[in-house]
């Protein structure tokens, strides 16, 4: 039995959003209707040396001692690093196994933030992009899925990007917008990366794998939460779009801190805002997928 009442799991978390999502759990979960005790927060990140040191960087935050947010000060959350790269389905595997043997009878957040933003496009590009965004987001929902509590939450940080615009031709949209399986929006990212491949995407599909990709994330949500609501179960799938961040994935260019990224994916992780089921959020509220 684990000695915590709650537990989360922040994947991509040794920076940027993901770290100031950790950041922000361990903040405002003392608030939160969620809090019935001890909060354990895993910070899942690729890189081992990269993750540890992520954890000292939020057992020394001064912001974090100064609220008495973390057990050390006489708080309620823990922080701890798990190895996880989405970019591959044993270290998926071996994440969910891990979780699993600790925590028997389930976590209550998963909070997947992990993705990439490669530069240039072509054939290989479009495979790597969505490799990562995609099949691997999609992998660590479905592995993770059944460890979920009842009434817990999944979040999928995705990108206003992702939406649907002008250019993707009509019928792409729609099959998009219609999809009721995942493997719907799984075919139209294979059927993308043949496009590309044969240099025949353009009137039908951007020239941007991480646009692509993210709405793809977006799809991929929105058919695994309604197919898992038919199960009767009350765990409740959403995508997000943190804004346009601070980040070295937007290479420094973005208007919002890694803290204001993280407001819209914490507040759904911990259930302030939502309730919802398969939607996608941006600033706070629910948005339409279609532009």
């Amino acid at each position: 039995m684990s000695s915590y009442s709650r537990v989360a799991a922040v994947t991509g978390a040794n920076k940027g959003v993901g770290l100031a999502c950790v950041r922000q759990l361990a903040l405002q979960y003392p608030q939160s209707s969620l809090n019935n005790g001890p909060f354990l927060i895993y910070l899942a990140a690729r890189n081992k040396e990269r993750g540890e040191k992520a954890v000292q960087d939020i057992l020394q935050d001064p912001q974090l001692k100064e609220a008495k947010a973390l057990q050390k000060d006489g708080g309620l959350s823990e922080v701890k690093y798990l190895p996880l790269d989405i970019d591959s389905k044993d270290s998926i595997k071996s994440f969910a196994a891990t979780l699993k043997k600790e925590h028997p009878d389930g976590i209550d957040i998963l909070l997947n933030n992990a993705g990439i933003a490669m530069d240039g496009f072509d054939a290989n590009v479009v495979k790597k992009t969505l490799h990562c965004n995609y099949y691997g987001t999609m992998e660590a929902v479905k592995q993770m899925l059944p460890q979920i509590k009842d009434g817990g939450r999944i979040v999928n940080v995705a990108s206003s990007v992702g939406l649907l615009d002008s250019k993707y031709a009509g019928p792409i949209r729609e099959r998009f917008l219609n999809a009721k399986k995942t493997e719907e929006i799984t075919d139209l990212m294979e059927e993308f990366t043949s496009a590309v491949e044969k240099n025949q995407y353009e009137g039908t599909w951007p020239g941007a794998a991480y646009k692509v990709s993210k709405a793809g994330v977006i799809g991929m949500t929105k058919t695994l939460a309604m197919d898992n609501a038919k199960s009767g179960s009350r765990v409740l799938i959403n995508s997000c779009c943190p804004g346009y961040v601070n980040t070295d994935m937007t290479k420094g260019r973005g208007a919002k801190t890694p803290d204001e990224g993280a407001q819209t994916p914490v507040l759904l992780a911990l259930g302030e805002i939502g309730g919802s089921n398969a939607n996608f959020w941006y600033n706070g509220k629910i948005t339409a997928w279609e532009k």
